[in-house]
């Protein structure tokens, strides 16, 4: 069963961290469609202005975050010593687990273009020690066919298996880049939350063939294949899949537990300098 279109989303203008201008595409009032996705932060300029404030040290909690670059730079550190750089075309999947202090400083490029991605973690997972996935541009496969450019980041798309898949929650993540009149398409499986958000371009989605331009998200109807048609200009876009968690979320800043007694020991903790396990 072809999956049709659920809603689309095009998010909000928003301004985060020390003074950073993005779109929050994905937020508190998704959670229930897009679980176990929580939050989906899009950023596109070409003025250092409105980036190079950046993240300040901020905690995290519970949560997975997948910040992907298709262009630009940005150094980050954290309170367990990794320092690193996220550069044109690489990936950065950081678990935070239990509780990690970290900060994400982008530096002037010609064009920041990219997202930055809040993965739920399970119940049982939420106290997981801290990790890094450093995705360098180099690790990520790409299939090429005719007309299309798929990059595996993470999951499986036809024989070609991504660079990682995901310890807590498996997530399938492409970069798809389709010339004008190109077709996508795979198979997924039938409860998996899929959606796709638009870097540029626009596509012709849905059983009625709807088109939709760039800057926006669309989610998915229940199936077992995906797929779209890229419109006159072509179109370059994020796909991602997985199964929901169907838990319940406490969400306090940067800190997502299941229970509002998990969140407020978390901020608790902060407070005591106990945080940090």
């Amino acid at each position: 069963m072809r999956r049709d279109i659920d809603q689309v989303v095009t998010g909000n203008r928003a301004i985060d961290g020390a003074g950073v201008n993005l779109v929050r595409v994905l937020g508190r009032q998704t959670t229930q469609a897009f679980d176990p996705f929580l939050m989906l932060d899009a950023f596109d300029s070409t003025n250092p202005d409105d980036y190079i404030k950046g993240f300040p040290w901020h905690p995290h909690r519970g949560i997975e975050t997948v910040t992907y670059l298709v262009s630009g730079h940005i150094e980050h550190g954290d309170s367990l010593g990794n320092k690193g750089d996220i550069l044109d075309g690489s990936c950065q999947w950081m678990t935070a687990g239990s509780g990690i202090m970290h900060q994400e400083m982008p530096l002037a490029s010609p064009r920041m273009l990219g997202l930055q991605l809040w993965l739920n973690l399970p119940r049982k997972d939420k106290m997981t020690p801290p990790k890094y996935n450093d995705i360098k541009a180099s690790d990520i496969p790409e299939v090429r066919e005719q007309g299309s450019v798929v990059r595996v980041i993470s999951g499986q798309y036809k024989d070609t298996q991504g660079f990682m898949e995901g310890e807590h929650v498996k997530m399938t993540m492409l970069d798809i880049t389709l010339q004008p009149g190109v077709a996508f398409a795979m198979p997924t499986p039938m409860h998996a939350t899929v959606f796709v958000y638009l870097f540029a371009g626009a596509g012709i989605f849905g059983l009625t063939g709807r088109e939709l331009e760039e800057k926006r998200a669309v989610l998915f109807t229940k199936g077992d294949e995906v797929g779209f048609t890229a419109g006159s200009q072509g179109l370059h876009a994020v796909l991602c899949m997985a199964k929901p968690l169907s838990e319940p979320i406490a969400w306090g800043g940067p800190i997502v537990m299941n229970t509002r007694e998990e969140l407020m020991n978390a901020f608790e903790e902060l407070d005591r300098g106990t945080f940090i396990k």
